[in-house]
């Protein structure tokens, strides 16, 4: 490909990369017989891009040979001999060794001063001031994230846009001292940590409402919710899905699917839902911090009074009890709702669509036994952005004491306009532990969570649901009636069964039902196959009673959807209005997840998985039916310019070639693999 047009590479950066050519799209190498009218390709789920714009495909054996090839090279030990699998004691010796040997000390990259450590030579971290300035990374081209907004940068010399800070240090080393970034709250506490991790946190409220419930079994009082023997330990940092389904990636600050929507995953998912392990202590935490400390005794005193027998017994009494239309409420008539997105959902993205014009932000699911355990990567799915103005979390349970204890929880340490529980999740993890979607064959269990968490707190809890557990037997109308009177103020359907996946169109036509059936304290929002702003516009007309809609896989390929809507039209965005929305998210994610190498690297991991979605996207100008469908197959085809090609294309080479435009070359040695493979038009799995 040849280098890119002056205009583009001017607005990338002052001395842009000579980029290696890219492949033309061919995003599954659907076929483009030329005796095919647009629509008769529109129908066999080919998107119809005119005929100027076309080319023949690429080799895809040749193609998928040499990525393999590279890809095991890559990988390939550097010896003859295989190295052995090391033991889990090993490698945490290994990473605590590299740790003091090549991470330079926070409080001394802040500082730059050695003495500046109170742990001395008892941090884990190394104090080699100049043996780091040796061997520091160049800086990378650009602007330190945090100059801008803070004036100073929490990175020190570990920033890898250090030399950007001379002009504002201006010999005042003070200026890099820390500063506390207030516009991310829900941040959780070191003392609350421990005393999760310890099992001495008090849940008085959920405790009372669910011994008023009679969901309290008898010896459950210093257990630990839900745990079960034997089983492991829940890791949800994660994967995108539609139903808020977690799959196992970590992220330093955040993890990655939804009642929130994204593409299906079947192979990474959120680990067993009863952990019996205890979280280990945040590896940030310096030396002295160790897990055996005593938590601060003004912690414990802090904490709520365990409910009294009295108070229990008042709390029986049914006249009492605040009716659901008495709670506090949320409008979400008309409003803009990003789906809670695993993995591609997080803190970076949802600012990005924030700007964008989304109203509704909403956190990647949480497992709730996670958060009870205090495990500081779960938690960091709950931060909120300033820009966030109305933010919920979501959070997946299979039983009615920890859902209401996470309920609890989220209510006192966090700021949340609302909380939305998981009842779809598909994957069958989730599922095998009689959470998610598993909960749609157990209507009992569903009104005890629903009613333990919606009486526990005053902050509103809505439910995302799919239309029943198995195809050809929806359930949800029979029950929305109900789910109104146990105390949600507003449920999500995605048009979907359990079983149907993502392989068939949401039926949108069961969602108006399931609006019509609702009462009028329960507001019903749709959500599936969103695209354009003409998907909104007929569904709100066809059915008033619907409050909003929910958008998610809609906005993983194009997050200016929110802009298409409320402005009404289809938008022709050009390569270069893709590339500043690509720069805005690595400068969000800079700022969340750091500016040190570290950073940078989550950053990039990030910005690929999101770039293994953005790739579907074909431009208005090229397509000769409008709107483009989440499910068509994209024929081999060129772009208008160069920029607009490598966009396009399928390739993970060319995504980590847009990268390096943004973040620098990758480390040696680096690979990526996106994390979610689409059924929705590869395979169809109705398992």
């Amino acid at each position: 490909m040849a280098e890119l047009s002056a205009e583009v590479a001017t607005d990338i950066h002052d001395a842009p990369p000579e980029l290696p050519p890219a492949l033309p799209s061919n995003g599954g190498g659907a076929p483009t017989p030329a005796a095919a009218t647009p629509e008769e390709l529109a129908a066999k789920g080919v998107a119809p891009v005119k005929a100027e714009f076309l080319c023949p495909p690429p080799s895809r054996t040749s193609q998928t040979a040499a990525d393999n090839s590279a890809s095991a090279a890559a990988r390939a030990p550097q010896s003859g001999v295989l190295k052995q699998a090391k033991s889990k004691r090993q490698f945490k010796r290994d990473r605590q060794q590299e740790q003091k040997t090549s991470h330079l000390c926070p409080v001394i990259a802040k500082s730059g001063d050695v003495s500046s450590c109170k742990f001395g030579d008892g941090c884990r971290f190394s104090h080699d001031l100049e043996g780091f300035k040796a061997q520091r990374p160049d800086d990378l081209d650009g602007e330190c994230p945090f100059i801008s907004d803070e004036g100073r940068c929490p990175y020190g010399l570990a920033c890898r846009f250090y030399g950007t800070h001379k002009e504002v240090v201006a010999g005042d080393s003070s200026l890099i001292v820390p500063k506390k970034n207030f516009s991310e709250t829900n941040e959780l506490t070191k003392d609350v940590q421990r005393l999760l991790w310890k099992n001495n946190m008090k849940f008085p409220k959920a405790d009372a409402k669910l011994k008023a419930l009679g969901l309290m079994g008898p010896g459950v009082k210093g257990k630990k919710p839900d745990m079960e023997e034997g089983s492991e330990c829940a890791v949800s940092n994660h994967e995108a899905n539609e139903n808020g389904c977690s799959n196992g990636v970590d992220t330093k600050a955040d993890n990655l699917n939804g009642a929130g929507e994204v593409a299906p995953q079947e192979n990474n998912v959120v680990d067993e839902l009863r952990p019996s392990k205890k979280a280990k202590p945040d590896v940030a935490e310096q030396g002295s911090n160790s897990p055996g400390k005593e938590v601060d005794q003004s912690i414990l005193d802090k904490q709520p009074e365990a409910a009294s027998e009295d108070h229990l017994s008042v709390e029986t009494d049914g006249s009492l009890k605040s009716h659901p239309r008495e709670r506090k409420l949320i409008d979400f008539r008309g409003k803009l709702y990003l789906a809670p997105l695993t993995t591609v959902g997080n803190l970076p993205f949802r600012r990005l669509c924030k700007a964008l014009g989304a109203d509704i932000t909403c956190g990647e699911m949480a497992m709730c036994t996670n958060l009870l355990q205090g495990q500081a990567a779960e938690w960091a799915l709950l931060r909120r952005h300033s820009s966030e103005d109305l933010f919920g979390v979501q959070i997946c349970g299979a039983y009615a004491d920890t859902v209401a204890r996470a309920v609890e929880l989220i209510d006192r340490e966090c700021t949340v306009d609302f909380i939305d529980i998981n009842m779809g999740c598909p994957i069958e993890l989730v599922v095998s532990k009689g959470a998610g979607s598993a909960l749609l064959n157990k209507p009992t269990r569903m009104k005890g969570i629903i009613e333990a968490a919606s009486s526990t707190v005053e902050t509103p809890i809505t439910v995302k649901v799919r239309t029943g557990y198995l195809e050809g037997k929806n359930k949800v109308d029979s029950l929305i009636a109900d789910i109104g009177n146990w105390g949600a103020t507003a449920i999500t359907v995605h048009g979907r069964t359990r079983q149907q996946r993502y392989s068939k169109s949401a039926d949108w036509d069961y969602i108006y039902q399931c609006a019509r059936n609702a009462p009028e304290s329960l507001q019903v929002l749709g959500n599936g196959d969103i695209s354009a702003y003409t998907d909104w516009s007929v569904h709100k007309a066809s059915c008033p009673e619907l409050s909003s809609c929910m958008i998610g896989r809609g906005a993983l390929t194009k997050p200016w959807i929110f802009t298409e809507i409320k402005e009404q039209r289809h938008w022709d965005i050009s390569s270069g209005e893709r590339l500043d929305i690509l720069k805005d998210y690595v400068r969000f994610g800079l700022q969340h997840w750091g500016s040190d190498t570290k950073g940078v690297e989550t950053t990039r991991h990030f910005l690929l998985e999101w770039l293994s979605y953005t790739f579907r996207y074909i431009p208005v100008g090229l397509l000769e039916i409008l709107p483009q469908r989440l499910n068509w197959r994209p024929p081999s085809y060129f772009g208008r310019n160069d920029l607009e090609t490598l966009m396009a294309s399928e390739s993970a080479a060319d995504w980590i070639r847009i990268s390096e435009m943004l973040l620098g070359k990758v480390p040696t040695g680096f690979t990526f693999s996106p994390k979610h493979k689409s059924n929705s038009y590869d395979r169809a799995e109705n398992g």
